[in-house]
């Protein structure tokens, strides 16, 4: 199918075009597919639990069950499909007790895809990093270009740097573009509940189900003056998907994310506007146990691609609110 794209210089004229999103079911993957779809692309997404699309997806793309370790199950992909691009989001369980099983089937599921990138001759390969790379760095806001230091304080952080260097090398050697999505802390329509790294969920879940919006452990704490880097999932998603198509990318690295800090408080008001009766509260001050709230730098990703997030907490919080009361908990 030839479609038409934006116009201006960040986009190619009609060209035919199949992107592949891998983990494209889960929250981040679906909201990029469809970003992808509304821009005029053909998606193929894969999954490897459950294979039903949510409803904005259903009849509009093609679910390819697969798990991501079998390198031929990942390779026969391209016997049905011409893949043009891919965009690498899915993930090992974060909460995998052995980190030698966590970083066992994240690289081959990594190694399979930049294999598939090698073979198929895409033009452009993106892999989801994460904010958490961002460990241990005191400059304010978080910049690509910033010094990362050598730690391992968690499987997550750890496996992320190394696929950075994964994509860029397989990239260089294979002549495809790669591009690191540094991802900040992102919530929205299928999204986990109960996040273990944000708490902001749980509070908006909790208000729109009428449920007691417990925070003990093992839920991460909440207080007023608490701060993140909270970005709508369906502007990151659109932002991957800006980054796919952009015609020339001037980096390697993006962050990913609203490009400011949120205060926990900020969004607590919000949802007490938006569902009447929830009077929610939080504890006064910061969290002691937590570090002071930074957020990521989006220079780069507004410069080469032109966006510009749609959701603040004001917009984000109904939008996810009439979400969660129209389906299943």
């Amino acid at each position: 199918m030839s479609v038409p794209y934006k116009s201006g210089d960040r986009f190619r004229p009609s060209v035919t075009r199949v992107i592949l999103v891998t983990g494209g079911l889960g929250s981040i993957g679906s909201h990029t597919a469809r970003a992808l779809l509304d821009l005029g692309e053909s998606v193929v997404v894969t999954a490897h639990r459950s294979t039903r699309p949510p409803e904005f997806l259903a009849g509009r793309v093609v679910v390819e069950p697969l798990d991501t370790t079998d390198e031929a199950a990942f390779l026969d992909i391209g016997k049905r499909h011409e893949i043009t691009g891919i965009v690498h989001l899915a993930a090992a369980r974060h909460d995998l007790p052995d980190p030698v099983e966590y970083l066992r089937a994240d690289t081959v599921a990594l190694l399979n895809a930049l294999k598939a990138a090698t073979v198929w001759g895409v033009r452009r390969f993106s892999v989801a990093s994460s904010i958490a790379v961002y460990l241990g760095v005191d400059e304010a806001p978080w910049r690509e270009d910033s010094p990362l230091p050598v730690l391992a304080a968690h499987q997550i952080p750890v496996f992320k740097k190394t696929a950075e260097l994964f994509a860029e090398l397989a990239g260089d050697s294979a002549g495809f573009d790669a591009v690191s999505l540094r991802i900040g802390t992102i919530w929205g329509p299928l999204g986990l509940p109960d996040n273990p790294f944000t708490p902001l969920p749980r509070l908006l879940s909790a208000a729109a189900w009428g449920q007691d919006p417990d925070l003990r452990p093992p839920r991460p704490a909440a207080y007023a003056e608490d701060a993140t880097d909270l970005c709508y999932v369906k502007d990151c998603g659109r932002a991957i998907a800006l980054l796919m198509l952009a015609e020339r990318l001037n980096h390697r690295i993006y962050n990913v994310s609203s490009g400011r800090l949120v205060r926990y408080g900020e969004v607590v008001d919000a949802i007490n506007a938006a569902v009447p009766g929830a009077n929610l509260t939080l504890p006064a001050g910061r969290n002691p146990d937590r570090p002071p709230g930074n957020h990521m730098d989006i220079t780069r990703l507004r410069a080469d691609t032109g966006f510009a997030p749609e959701y603040d907490v004001d917009r984000a919080v109904p939008d996810y609110v009439d979400w969660l009361r129209g389906h299943e908990r």
